[in-house]
């Protein structure tokens, strides 16, 4: 049942009308830190951004610790997840494909 809903998650998110996209925010000096499994998301365009390379959109969104990974709705904040004192992610893949499904199941 689980394998159906996934296959079935996946054929409606390329029709959903609306658009997710996770942001992970980030620094090269940080690289070590750096959340590995973003790109194993399904459902929704990956975004990567250096806060060094690019101050202003780190202000835009309120940036204070790397790694911060933030979903987007269509052009909306979600959710955000953010790195320990020791800038490492504790979320898991796990509880941030749970956002994404979510909101994928939203649209329906």
């Amino acid at each position: 049942m689980k394998k159906l809903l996934l296959i079935l998650l996946a054929v409606f998110s390329l029709s959903a009308s609306s658009q997710i996209v996770v942001t992970h925010f980030n620094a090269e000096w940080n690289d070590p830190n750096k959340v590995a499994y973003i790109g194993k998301l399904t459902g929704c365009d990956i975004v990567y951004v250096d806060i060094a390379k690019s101050p202003k959109i780190q202000e835009k969104h309120e940036i204070i610790i790397v790694p911060t990974v933030v979903i987007f709705k269509d052009g909306e904040e979600v959710k955000r997840f953010q790195a320990d004192i020791s800038f490492s992610m504790k979320a898991t893949r796990k509880e941030m494909q749970e956002v994404i499904d979510e909101l994928l199941m939203s649209d329906f």
